[in-house]
């Protein structure tokens, strides 16, 4: 299982779930109730499922992919550490992954 820390935009804490491996990052922020919408459903072909990854766990995750980082390019408050909530697979290696959301997060569900 997978400890996963969902922080508020101005970093402070807004809920801890465990996943299991093979969960889509996507999948567990939206069973939390955090404010991805995910339009295109995990197709990757929007980037309204923009998370910053924490800086510790950015390269416990498998690199971004060509399309990920040109879709990035499109979404609001980037960072270094910005993935696709879409694109992260939980794997059973990572024990923890901390992810805040963007400032201009809009849940339009």
């Amino acid at each position: 299982m997978t400890l996963v820390r969902f922080l508020k935009a101005d970093g402070a804490l807004d809920r801890e779930v465990e996943a299991a491996p093979g969960s889509v990052l996507l999948h567990v922020a939206q069973a939390a109730g955090q404010p991805l919408e995910g339009t295109c459903e995990g197709q990757m072909s929007c980037s309204t499922c923009h998370v910053i990854v924490a800086a510790e766990d950015f390269a416990s995750l498998p690199p971004a992919s060509e399309e990920e980082d040109d879709l990035l390019d499109l979404a609001a408050h980037v960072t270094r550490t910005s993935r696709l909530a879409c694109q992260i697979v939980l794997s059973e290696e990572l024990e923890e992954l901390t992810v805040r959301m963007p400032g201009a997060v809009v849940d339009w569900g």
